[in-house]
């Protein structure tokens, strides 16, 4: 797994000084270029199975709704709702090999950080409030399914999982509150790197 790493962070490291300092046409190929390896990577899982082929179109649907937002005039509509695609997928992935159980208060926290994020962001979402609430409460249904494998097992699968999933949901806040309530400029490489290891360690799942 070590040289498949080096090459998804040396790519994604690409694309954050893209974001900084370099040519747009950087920003174009190398966001792509990543998950493009994170595909590739997930293609030589020694067994796939349903589950796997789900995690494949969830980073192609992530593939489409980044392409929307690197657009000259952002499809942020549609953009959301390939993320939304993806993180359904994900999530029933997930759930097609969990047995249900309920650690309570993973739930609970979830719910908390879903409220105060969308009270923080909800009137500046104008035409978006809907889509954009319907994309978090699947984020945290896609996070909460990824966590009830660990603490079901607490094994390194079900880690990986939470992980991964609690890495998108932390890109996922810092990428809404930059865009609709405060911009910071460690923004952009902070959510590329929880947006990129999210999606590595849920792909390094499936050589568990």
């Amino acid at each position: 797994m070590s040289w498949p790493f080096l090459a998804v962070f040396f790519s994604g490291w690409l694309f954050v000084d893209a974001a900084y300092r370099g040519p747009r046409w950087q920003r174009w190929v190398f966001k792509p270029l990543t998950l493009l390896l994170l595909l590739l990577l997930a293609w030589q899982a020694p067994v796939l199975g349903p589950a796997g082929y789900l995690i494949v179109l969830g980073l192609l649907a992530t593939l489409v709704g980044d392409a929307l937002l690197l657009l000259p005039r952002e499809r942020v509509l549609y953009a959301i709702g390939a993320f939304f695609l993806s993180h359904l997928l994900y999530a029933l992935s997930f759930a097609s090999q969990m047995t249900f159980s309920l650690f309570w208060p993973l739930p609970l926290t979830l719910l908390i950080v879903g409220a105060l994020l969308l009270a923080t962001i909800w009137t500046r979402l104008e035409a978006l409030k809907w889509a954009i609430t319907a994309y978090v409460a699947m984020t945290l249904l896609m996070v909460w399914l990824a966590g009830e494998q660990y603490f079901l097992r607490s094994t390194d699968y079900g880690f990986s999982l939470l992980a991964g999933t609690s890495l998108l949901l932390l890109a996922n806040v810092v990428w809404l509150l930059n865009r609709y309530r405060l911009q910071f400029r460690a923004a952009d490489a902070v959510v590329a790197l929880c947006y990129f290891g999210g999606h590595f360690l849920i792909v390094r799942s499936l050589f568990l």
